[in-house]
């Protein structure tokens, strides 16, 4: 809107006019329009209002975009979704789903960095094992016990669930070829015992392709599996980290600015990168809205089998 007026004075008052207002010391620039930058964070569950390092955080910021930031900590995601999509706060750090619904919601955010593993790990992946041979393909799913986490395990449930419907494979949360176990582990422990022919779990996964097993592949070898054993039959796409995310109308020269202090934050003061990012410890890359595509898949699924009203 600043600048559709900044137009509109242009053809009112000749060609020098647009000049004259970027060049008037008076005139207010992207700090002096935004006033007090706002960065909005969940805090961890049972920290109420408490973030570790608050202040060394809203020091490094604030040199960094060279005005005044305040941390606003919200109560969950939903009310962090809320506040930027009004216009509360210009920056939320997401998890991968959160930032999925927080751009359904408003088509107003766009992802900036999203954390990376030490290994270069840049998120996870599903996968669907199986040992010794007992599920030959995907295709044989269905005539075979498949063992699956509860219906809240990200990596487990939800991630398998959506990225096979996204293929056109969808499948009924009640099928029954899927033994629900009450927990990851005890899903785990179904294909360990010989109960399930396949189970549903994940694996980290990195930008430059395969990698050594992790996840549940690695759980399973360390609970007597052999890796000649197992195989994985199927893999999803990628879910990547959770972003920062910035509203879609921030200055660009915030965002330029927001950009280089987080993607050289662990190489030049690793301390305060510690007090931002405690889960991945390789630093931020930069990131897309696409690279969030497997996250909304996620959220529409989610979205669609709940009871409509």
């Amino acid at each position: 809107m600043r600048v559709a007026l900044k137009t509109y004075a242009a053809l009112l008052l000749g060609p020098g006019a647009l000049v004259g207002l970027w060049s008037n010391p008076a005139h207010a620039d992207w700090r002096d329009d935004i006033g007090t930058f706002r960065i909005g964070i969940v805090a961890e569950p049972g920290a109420g209002n408490a973030v570790p390092g608050l202040a060394v955080l809203t020091d490094a910021y604030t040199k960094a975009l060279g005005m005044k930031v305040e941390f606003v900590v919200a109560r969950n995601y939903a009310a962090l979704i809320e506040a930027q999509a009004d216009s509360r706060i210009e920056y939320a750090i997401y998890s991968a789903t959160a930032y999925a619904t927080a751009s359904q919601r408003c088509l107003c955010i766009e992802p900036l960095v999203a954390p990376v593993d030490s290994d270069g790990a840049i998120g996870i992946r599903s996968v669907l094992l199986t040992r010794d041979g007992k599920l030959p393909d995907l295709a044989a799913m269905d005539r075979h016990r498949m063992a699956m986490a509860p219906s809240d395990s990200v990596g487990g449930s939800l991630l398998p669930l959506a990225a096979l419907a996204a293929e056109g494979r969808k499948i009924a949360e009640d099928a029954p070829f899927l033994a629900r176990a009450d927990s990851a582990a005890a899903a785990e422990t179904m294909l360990v015992d010989g109960k399930a022919d396949g189970l549903f779990g994940w694996v980290t996964a990195a930008a430059d392709g395969p990698r050594e097993p992790s996840g549940t592949q690695a759980r399973l070898e360390a609970a007597g599996l052999s890796v000649t054993a197992l195989r994985v039959v199927w893999t999803s796409g990628l879910l990547r980290y959770g972003p920062h995310a910035v509203r879609s109308d921030l200055d660009p020269e915030a965002k330029r600015r927001l950009a280089v202090f987080l993607t050289n934050l662990k190489s030049t003061t690793p301390d305060i990168y510690a007090l931002l990012e405690s889960g991945h410890s390789g630093g931020f890359a930069r990131v897309a809205p696409k690279d969030y595509e497997m996250a909304a898949a996620i959220v529409r699924f989610v979205s669609d089998r709940e009871p409509q009203q």
